[in-house]
């Protein structure tokens, strides 16, 4: 047995473990080996900044399913990657080095060897710098910080498999990605299109309907005056968004309001621009809101793009991707108005405004009753504006509400499939089950297909080229691929089959798409990227399925759904056999910790004073799906039950006796009552309970062991004068500590790997982690323990009701008594008698009297009488 120290060094231990566990290499997913495997498909962390509570949290949750499959004797695939392009990471750069990437600009020697931006340099505006710089410092920064998160995960003792890592902007990655892309335009799955897209003004980018979200807003209700065209009679609208009004290009109602059935086919004339639009009827209008009729523009909304196809309306688009209102003429083509010159004159004032800015000067501008467009001239603002609050739309990611803009944009067709989508939901296990439904709800709700491209810079190219015609205009129909022998390439470095690079953006040449792929498009490949050299037909039926898939559950709709869209398509497959969904890690106002919010802890602190078990215990003690508020009571107690297991490791492993049996039945029955508890903790973590394997293993842990069983073989333990109890104690004693100190493995590896070598390791595996799970082959050979079960119950009954009338006397659990009488159910009474031995010596009794009273439940023990022992004078 190595020596045991005095105290347990939680850093100490942490930093030898995490170097041996490397040079032993016992992470590594085994290549060659015929195990069963056990495959996850790990989240790649967004690298755009410092990691927090929140990611400690679930990630520790999948680390305890990994080790646990592990000691099962699984070859377990456990990658990391790093989700290091997209918008966080370019915020993340632009804010920390204050720079703004402006193609066009020329890249400047020495710009991608940057320090972080000063107070001084903040003052003024961002620099600009080119698209190559900018790329080559988010490159920089993402790296350090893949560092740091690194050596987290690492001291958090994630046992990841780190041969395995990779980045979602790295070689490889982009290789699988743009391979993606040419399979799926091969398969008739993506198509490019001029259409409405989501759009946020301030990251200047297209957005997919998954990565957008409601946000309640403080706005009004604008009730507008339209005329109708041939009639005396006024229509009033109401709108939350009047500075669209030059852009309304119909009015719709239900087709069942009788107090528009009427005008449907007639046509009605906007106040200010005195349009003629359609009045025409929908189902989707509500006759209970507002005043029943609403206008329709290009574009307010999704339901306006819908209008805008099924209808075949004009397109007037007035906002810009800037988030400002472009300049338009009236009485040009497709700006038809009664009155062109005053529609120019009050256009006039809005044109070149924000959002935001032209709501307020539209709103002056319908108080003038000479831009009315109804018979009595009244002016166009019916009433003042009536506040409100509603759900507005916004990017995810950004600050400001999302527009519709007119671009073209690659999508992926998902709508064509969403049955097929659905049922694949429906073969998945969802851990918890529920989760199920928000995947379901969120596929059977989709509207739109799945918008790819974004006009960023860091990120996937698209590996397109399309041809320019002689009058210099791209054609978009026929773009140019790449073929997959060039793969990974970047088409703006690049020139296509049978064109010269001097060719570029000329007449009769060709143009590169400028476009970068929404980050989800590479992210969801992650099982293809981390199997990456393993994707032969042998690998391939190896990892795939894929057995788990951990993630939370706001990113459902996306991470979850378009995996399973990829997987779909590509291969008509699963990519996963299970889906476990984390909770929300709350601050203390209930609140969802995030950096946008400014409520995220970070972990280090943590560490060091608490240990990395007992944060990882806070994290395991949590179930999935399950949201869990922040407190820093769970570390103490985490810390609590590391200090234990290290104390009562060392309490065991410094008893010896004789080799023997286990012949006793107060060990035998200890041992029945241990196989329980790891038969249950091990059939919940086969269910991906984790938390409830936690609470039953340490349940036992405290009430069974160290608590009762310790207590109640202790002497015997010690006896010089009973070698056959002694030995029997001893080794149930460290089967008892070998059990559970495997059974507590995955959720504190580093106090258990520390008591594991004291011992165990040169007469077992020589790491914890690669130790067999326990299983019946441990409890083999014992006899039969049904009544010495039951004896054990009695025997913690018994200590139990010792304790507390000690307590009661006034004395401490460890005073002797000269007397004790207790009273149970002959059944109970006949098994104590079977460990009384024990009894005496654990309570501390001269003499023991075990009476029997029928009236007493099954399993009850009471105290009749106690007699303290008289205390030794300490003078004498």
């Amino acid at each position: 047995m190595s020596a045991i120290p005095t105290h347990f060094d939680s850093k100490a231990a942490e930093e030898k473990w995490d170097r041996l566990w490397t040079e032993w290499g016992i992470y590594r997913f085994e290549e060659d080996s015929h195990r069963e495997t056990f495959v996850i498909d790990t989240p790649p962390p967004t690298v755009s900044g410092s990691l927090h509570v929140g990611h400690v949290f679930s990630y520790t949750q999948t680390d305890v399913t990994a080790r646990f499959h592990r000691m099962r004797g699984r070859n377990v695939f456990y990658p990391m990657g790093w989700d290091d392009n997209g918008l966080p990471t370019e915020r993340r750069v632009q804010n920390y080095y204050h720079v703004r990437c402006v193609p066009g600009v020329a890249p400047q020697a020495g710009a991608s060897r940057q320090t972080r931006a000063g107070d001084e340099q903040r003052k003024g505006p961002p620099r600009s710098i080119s698209r190559d710089d900018f790329i080559a410092l988010c490159l920089e920064l993402t790296r350090e910080d893949e560092k740091a998160f690194k050596a987290l995960w690492r001291r958090l003792a994630l046992s990841v498999d780190w041969s395995l890592e990779y980045s979602t902007i790295d070689a490889n990655s982009r290789r699988i990605a743009q391979w993606s892309f040419l399979d799926l335009f091969q398969k008739g799955q993506v198509y490019n299109l001029e259409a409405p897209a989501m759009w946020d003004v301030d990251f200047g980018t297209a957005v997919a309907q998954a990565e957008v979200e409601d946000r309640m807003t403080h706005g009004a209700y604008h009730r507008l005056r339209f005329g109708v065209l041939g009639m005396d009679l006024t229509l009033e609208i109401a709108t939350t968004r009047p500075e669209l009004l030059p852009a309304c290009v119909g009015v719709a109602a239900h087709p069942d309001d009788d107090r528009y059935r009427s005008l449907f086919g007639k046509q009605a004339v906007s106040p200010l621009f005195r349009v003629p639009i359609p009045i025409f009827p929908t189902e989707l209008a509500d006759p209970e809101k507002g005043t029943g009729i609403l206008m329709v523009c290009t574009f307010g909304d999704a339901t306006d793009v819908q209008w805008w196809r099924e209808q075949g309306l004009a397109l007037r688009q007035i906002i810009g991707r800037d988030g400002r209102l472009l300049p338009v003429r009236f009485g040009a083509e497709g700006w038809a108005s009664l009155d062109p010159e005053a529609a120019n004159r009050y256009y006039a004032a809005l044109s070149g405004k924000s959002v935001r800015d032209a709501r307020k000067a539209v709103v002056e501008l319908l108080r003038d009753a000479g831009a009315s467009a109804s018979h009595d001239h009244r002016p166009p603002l019916a009433s003042d504006p009536e506040p409100i609050e509603h759900a507005v739309k916004f990017f995810e990611k950004g600050d400001r509400p999302l527009e519709f803009v007119t671009t073209r944009q690659w999508f992926v067709r998902v709508l064509d499939h969403k049955s097929d989508l659905v049922a694949l939901g429906e073969r998945i296990r969802w851990h918890p089950d529920f989760m199920r439904a928000r995947y379901r709800n969120w596929t059977e709700n989709l509207q739109l297909d799945w918008c790819i491209s974004r006009q960023r810079f860091f990120g996937v190219s698209f590996p397109v080229w399309y041809p320019i015609d002689m009058e210099g205009r791209a054609d978009h129909s026929r773009p140019i691929l790449a073929s997959a022998a060039s793969l990974p390439m970047d088409p703006t470095t690049s020139a296509p089959p049978a064109y010269r690079e001097e060719q570029r953006d000329q007449a009769g040449g060709f143009r590169a798409e400028s476009d970068v792929f929404d980050t989800w498009f590479t992210s969801s490949l992650t099982p293809r990227i981390a199997g990456r050299r393993f994707l032969d037909e042998t690998g391939h039926a190896r990892l795939f399925p894929m057995d788990l898939r951990p993630q939370s559950h706001e990113i459902i709709r996306t991470w979850a759904f378009y995996t399973i869209v990829k997987a779909f398509l590509h291969d008509k497959t699963l990519p996963w056999l299970n889906v476990g969904i984390s909770g929300w890690v709350l601050d203390p106002d209930r609140k969802k910790m995030s950096k946008s919010r400014g409520n995220v802890v970070t972990p280090l602190h943590l560490l060091d004073q608490y240990g990395a078990d007992a944060v990882r215990y806070w994290s395991a003690g949590a179930k999935l799906g399950v949201d869990t508020a922040y407190d820093e009571k769970v570390f103490k107690i985490g810390r609590r039950l590391t200090t234990k297991v290290f104390n009562a490791s060392k309490f065991v492993l410094s008893q010896t006796g004789p080799d023997g049996d286990v012949t006793r039945p107060l060990d035998l029955g200890f041992l029945a009552r241990l196989r329980e508890t790891a038969v249950r903790a091990t059939a919940e973590l086969d269910s991906f309970d984790h938390a409830a394997a936690l609470d039953l293993t340490e349940h036992f842990f405290w009430n069974g062991f160290t608590d009762t069983y310790i207590e109640l073989a202790k002497a015997r333990a010690r006896s010089e004068n009973d070698p056959a109890g002694r030995s029997s104690a001893v080794a149930a004693l460290r089967l008892g500590l070998k059990t559970l100190l495997r059974l507590l493995a995955p959720f504190l590896p580093y106090v258990t790997e520390e008591a594991w070598s004291w011992h165990f390791s040169s007469t077992e595996a020589k790491s914890i982690h690669i130790a067999p799970w326990p299983g019946d082959d441990d409890f083999a050979g014992l006899p039969d323990t049904k009544d010495c079960g039951a004896a054990f119950d009695a025997a913690m009954a018994f200590l139990e009701s010792v304790h507390r009338a000690k307590t009661t006397a006034g004395a401490s659990v460890g005073r002797h008594l000269s007397r004790l009488c207790c009273e149970s159910h002959p059944r109970t009474a006949a098994l104590l008698r079977l460990v009384e031995g024990d009894l005496v010596s654990a309570a501390r009794v001269a003499s023991l009297m075990i009476e029997e009273r029928a009236d007493i439940a099954e399993g009850s023990v009471e105290v009749a009488r106690i007699e303290l022992a008289p205390q030794l004078n300490r003078d004498s």
